[in-house]
């Protein structure tokens, strides 16, 4: 069953952080929805998150033109999907979407265009604008990734 919390970032260096934190702290093969509109932190996120598991230096280039980069960890592969240019869910077929599905961790940057294809047991990271620069991360994810999160949150 899935609950939900809120994160509150205060700039981008704290979202870069919480992204940090998730790449650590949640192991195993999973499927990260990262949802919001323009600059609300998607992007931000999924590079940070990809940084903390393959090379802190590394290039991470936005995948809105190519759709999808994968990038080599120690434990799987991480998928990086920005579907913004996406026109029908099934699309994604094209672009390795069931390869991806059996074969590692899937950062998928404007999900809500998966339709009816958007997979069980996602954690779900909606990113809407708080209070001036802030931003409040919603996350709705299975029992235990939510208790994780909110020892983050507790640790703040």
């Amino acid at each position: 069953m899935a609950k939900s919390i809120d994160i509150i970032t205060r700039s981008e260096q704290e979202t870069v952080d919480f992204a940090r934190f998730i790449a650590d702290q949640i192991k195993g093969d999973q499927v990260y929805l990262l949802q919001g509109t323009l600059g609300m932190g998607k992007s931000v996120f999924a590079r940070a998150f990809i940084r903390q598991k393959v090379v802190a230096d590394i290039d991470v280039p936005s995948p809105t033109f190519t759709l999808v980069q994968t990038y080599e960890t120690n434990d799987n592969l991480i998928w990086h999907f920005d579907l913004y240019r996406v026109e029908a869910p099934e699309d994604v077929y094209e672009i390795g979407w069931e390869e991806a599905l059996a074969n590692g961790t899937l950062l998928i940057e404007w999900s809500e265009k998966l339709g009816n294809l958007i997979p069980q047991n996602v954690i779900d990271i909606r990113f809407e604008t708080h209070h001036e620069d802030a931003r409040k991360i919603i996350v709705t994810a299975p029992d235990e990734v939510i208790k994780i999160l909110e020892t983050s949150v507790h640790d703040r």
